[in-house]
């Protein structure tokens, strides 16, 4: 019999029944995805980080300022935008959606840090979503003064676990208990430190967001205040914008977590920005 394209046509119509009928089945071929816990929507707080962490593959780019006159400094001081600032440059790489690596350094001691940070836990989707890190770094200061033996105690470490929870479905909040080696550089000998960070933040909006931080710490001499934040967050395709006012001008773990030589009131309040760009090849 000779094959037409109408009886090519015919059985094609014949077969496509049969086959849509073999493709139907009452059991999943796969269990169904459930949505990842969202907790804080950025990798940090202001100064503090928290449990989240990027994707596999992705990279974030960080630019940050601290400016040093106070605001209450007032119009000849531009209320503390004349500078001098400290700066900060951070990239971060997502070895797995659980874990980043990441290199940061800030002019202040010429403090160069290298983190590793690995989300451990999550959980509490349908009640209390929460996340639990683990977060460490270490650091080399590398332009401290010319003081005898002080060359030697140019290194410091931390590590610290990042427990964050969403209560409600807009505020966020953050325990942050770290050991700290050698808070302070200026001393020959180094010492550790216990130090608590805690931190909040309210989704007004998917947009909008206001942030606070608080960091307990012993204590010591040129460091004899806890550092406190208070801040705005704007987050936009794939950027967040951190504006804040802090009592500390220190940016890089190992410094702000020592301690700040000021008081926690409107007259000693400097400002600074977080910048951060999420990247993706």
């Amino acid at each position: 019999m000779k094959v037409t394209p109408v009886l090519i046509l015919a059985a094609l119509l014949a077969a496509a029944p049969l086959t849509a009928q073999d493709a139907v089945g009452w059991q999943r071929s796969a269990g169904a995805t459930e949505p990842p816990v969202a907790v804080f929507h950025s990798t940090q707080s202001a100064n503090l980080a928290t449990a989240e962490t990027l994707r596999r593959g992705e990279w974030l780019f960080e630019i940050s300022h601290r400016f040093l006159p106070a605001v209450s400094d007032g119009a000849e001081a531009l209320w503390g935008l004349d500078g001098p600032v400290f700066n900060r440059l951070g990239l971060a790489y997502a070895v797995t959606d659980r874990v980043m690596v990441g290199v940061l350094r800030t002019n202040l001691a010429d403090n160069l840090e290298l983190n590793l940070k690995a989300r451990i836990l999550e959980g509490g989707r349908e009640s209390v979503p929460f996340m639990v890190a683990l977060n460490g770094g270490v650091a080399w200061n590398t332009g401290l003064p010319t003081v005898d033996g002080l060359e030697d105690n140019e290194s410091q470490a931390y590590v610290q676990v990042v427990a964050n929870a969403l209560l409600g479905d807009r505020f966020a909040v953050g325990v942050v208990p770290t050991y700290l080696r050698n808070p302070r550089v200026d001393d020959v000998e180094a010492d550790n430190a216990v130090v608590l960070g805690l931190n909040g933040q309210l989704y007004l909006s998917p947009m909008v967001s206001v942030l606070g931080e608080w960091v307990v710490s012993e204590p010591r001499v040129g460091l004899e205040h806890d550092s406190g934040t208070l801040g705005v967050e704007l987050e936009t395709g794939g950027h967040f914008f951190k504006l804040i006012v802090t009592n500390t001008a220190r940016m890089n773990p190992t410094q702000f977590l020592g301690g700040t030589p000021y008081e926690f009131r409107p007259g000693e309040w400097r400002f600074g920005f977080n910048v951060t760009r999420l990247l993706s090849f």
